[in-house]
């Protein structure tokens, strides 16, 4: 649920500049990370370093991406993660660099290693509708550009919402020297024919949000 007036960031125990990183750690609590998740307050949400397009008059919702990565032998990597994300109204918008827009593991964590699952979270634009579309990209680069995803879950919220999630699972190798031989993994789980032909050829980092 969405906490009205800010009643439990206040009462946290531990307040960072914009997310505290206590409701969302995996494992912590008797509350899910991800239920925990939707009972953030966007409206207490201090000014992030931005990698959506937009400002703050427009990023008005709160995502928080969780990304589990394969424990299958050399399935991290060093590469720049992009993540896009659409409704079924085909409109959207693209994160170019997800560990700066939204990173908040602790201070030295490595990010995309074997058996992670990391969390992130950001202001973005609101969607008319909970994303059922993503575009998962690595840029190929760092000491190993061939990455092993296992899923992506995204939660989202926002003024005068309730909260949405949905799983988008992956399972399949980010690299161009193993099957499918591509640097992304595109997801469709929009329910409309015609809306997901809006939507079916956006691959790569270009989806970005329309006005």
């Amino acid at each position: 649920m969405v906490i009205n007036h800010c009643f439990k960031i206040v009462i946290l125990p531990v307040l960072a500049m914009f997310f505290s990183v206590l409701p969302v750690l995996h494992g912590h609590g008797t509350q899910s990370a991800e239920m925990q998740a939707c009972d953030l307050c966007p409206d207490c949400e201090e000014d992030r370093n931005q990698a959506v397009i937009g400002d703050n008059d427009v990023n008005q919702c709160v995502y928080t991406v969780y990304i589990r990565t394969g424990s299958i032998w050399k399935g991290g990597t060093g590469s720049v993660i992009s993540l896009a994300l659409a409704g079924t109204n085909s409109s959207g918008f693209a994160i170019t660099d997800i560990k700066s827009w939204g990173g908040i593991m602790e201070v030295g964590h490595h990010y995309f290693e074997r058996g992670n699952l990391d969390i992130f979270s950001g202001r973005g634009p609101c969607l008319e509708t909970p994303p059922c579309w993503m575009n998962l990209t690595s840029d190929g680069t760092g000491s190993h550009h061939g990455w092993y995803c296992n899923y992506v879950e995204v939660t989202t919220t926002g003024p005068h919402m309730g909260c949405a999630q949905q799983l988008f699972t992956v399972e399949q190798w980010l690299a161009d020297d193993t099957p499918p031989y591509q640097l992304y993994a595109a997801r469709d789980y929009c329910s409309h024919a015609e809306e997901k032909a809006k939507i079916r050829d956006r691959t790569g980092r270009h989806v970005m949000h329309e006005a």
